[in-house]
């Protein structure tokens, strides 16, 4: 049986393989700012994507979408904010979720963009 470390880390591989195959560039993987983190910041066109990635084996809980609450895009939104300055990107952020369910060896991935907007 898979830990959720390794449930999370095989959802986020799938994530950057379906960004990839959609053509996005995958710009980091991970981003850490102070104690927050960005699982994937990815390039698709000219804009700027801040996906965050939830994966779960089974449905026995809630749907993974479900498990990012109002407090965790405040933690999303403030580190993109972060990564934003730091490379001083001018053109437009959008923020999306994947979420990974995993049944067995088989797994079914959703992608939902724009999914949040930041408050200001």
């Amino acid at each position: 049986m898979a830990t959720q470390q390794e449930i999370g880390e095989k959802g986020e591989q799938l994530a950057q393989k379906h960004l990839l195959g959609l053509g996005y560039k995958i710009r980091e993987t991970n981003y850490q700012y102070g104690h927050l983190e960005l699982d994937i910041v990815a390039q698709d066109g000219d804009e700027l994507v801040i996906v965050e990635v939830k994966a779960r084996s089974g449905l026995r809980y809630e749907h993974p979408s479900e498990a990012v609450t109002n407090q965790k895009i405040k933690r999303i939104v403030e580190a993109a904010d972060g990564y934003v300055q730091r490379i001083n990107w001018q053109g437009d952020t959008r923020f999306d979720i994947i979420t990974v369910i995993f049944f067995g060896d088989n797994f079914e991935l959703e992608h939902f963009k724009d999914a949040f907007y930041p408050t200001l």
